[in-house]
């Protein structure tokens, strides 16, 4: 394998790829990155890199002299690529069991190890393909990601729901404490119905890969779910396991509705959380007309208490929520106000923005 192509020709790819390349692996393959040259003369070149759980191929052009597949250390080359000066001709060839690389005056010599070792996923039978554009697929995980549960032992929480229904693609997740749903309209109606439970650490890489403009397309198989943005392919593994009926825990229709100014409300909860008992981190929310009170007190006797101008008409109401949960929401709401529907003290709250339904925060009360 020889090929050549500029320095930005090659980072750009490489870049692409590296989130799923960890340094410490059990497996010494998996610290590397699969490069493969096509074609001749005016080819392509691609980068795969793998966890075994979510695999990336970022591809682009190059000057093949020899076509061929080799399999090297991934961070090494990313780190030598960055350090080359901008523009410089950079040649990668495979030696016996070395690769070399040559840039400007610079020479690298890097240990390999054969692509017939490299784990690949297999081709995903896909039951559905979905164009969606990429903005609207990186709004619904980030407005969703941060409610994933992180090594539960429910292990269907450790990642996001996707679900294709009808007309919408609907993202949701929980830790069992929360719950962040967010739709999108498909231009084109779902094939049929389906979910399917894409792991953390697939939705995180996801996230970062996305752009803002052009489309995405999604695959999606019995046992992968794949996206294919421009010249980047992630596939990712599913999570084999049943979600739980999310439908069940959004409160239908709350008695009680107050609407605040957000950034006010998130600048009280702040200021009272200070106060908060750090490992429960808990908050007492007192609604009465026109005033939302907040209090916070901890193990050390210490108290902190603030209010907000509220609307709201009804009978007071005091309740107990784990105030990062209650951040979190509405750091993630659009719009500059916010509207929480309460039903009593022992039921769930729901938090949403009065302008849209397409994204909405359940949280779990907590007994103070």
């Amino acid at each position: 394998m020889k090929l050549t192509a500029s320095r930005e020709q090659i980072l750009q790819p490489l870049q692409g790829v590296i989130g799923v390349v960890e340094r410490k692996q059990t497996m010494p393959i998996l610290a590397n990155v699969l490069i493969s040259a096509q074609g001749s003369g005016a080819g392509r070149m691609s980068f795969t890199g793998t966890d075994l759980e979510v695999e990336l191929v970022a591809s682009g052009d190059a000057t093949v002299q020899q076509a061929g597949d080799v399999t090297v250390p991934g961070r090494k080359l990313l780190e030598i690529i960055r350090a080359v000066p901008d523009k410089t001709q950079v040649t990668l060839t495979l030696d016996g069991d070395k690769v070399k690389v040559n840039a400007g005056r610079s020479r690298f010599v890097l240990s390999s190890l054969p692509a017939s070792e490299f784990p690949m996923v297999e081709e995903i039978s896909a039951q559905q393909a979905l164009v969606v554009p990429q903005a609207e697929l990186k709004k619904l995980i980030e407005k969703t990601h941060f409610s994933m549960a992180q090594q539960d032992v429910r292990y269907y929480l450790n990642g996001t729901l996707l679900e294709a229904d009808g007309k919408l693609l609907r993202a949701v997740a929980t830790d069992g404490h929360r719950l962040a749903i967010a739709e999108t309209a498909l231009a084109g109606a779902a094939k049929t119905a389906q979910q399917v439970i894409v792991p953390r650490k697939g939705i995180l890489e996801l996230q970062r890969i996305l752009g803002n403009e052009g489309e995405v397309q999604l695959s999606i198989g019995t046992n992968h779910v794949r996206a294919t943005i421009g010249d980047v392919r992630f596939t990712s593994k599913l999570i084999d396991g049943k979600f739980p009926e999310y439908g069940r825990v959004i409160p239908a229709n709350p008695t009680k509705i107050v609407t605040a100014a957000r950034d006010t409300l998130r600048q009280s909860l702040h200021r009272t959380a200070i106060l908060s008992n750090e490992k429960y981190r808990g908050v007492r929310l007192n609604v009465s007309p026109g005033v939302l009170a907040v209090q916070a007190h901890n193990p050390e006797q210490e108290e902190a208490e603030d209010s907000v101008e509220v609307s709201y008409q009804g009978d007071e109401v005091e309740i107990g929520f784990n105030v990062t949960y209650l951040l979190d929401a509405l750091s993630a709401i659009d719009g500059e106000t916010v509207e929480i529907g309460l039903t009593d003290a022992n039921s769930s709250c729901l938090i949403r923005s009065p302008a849209s339904a397409s994204v909405r925060y359940v949280v779990m009360p907590m007994r103070l």
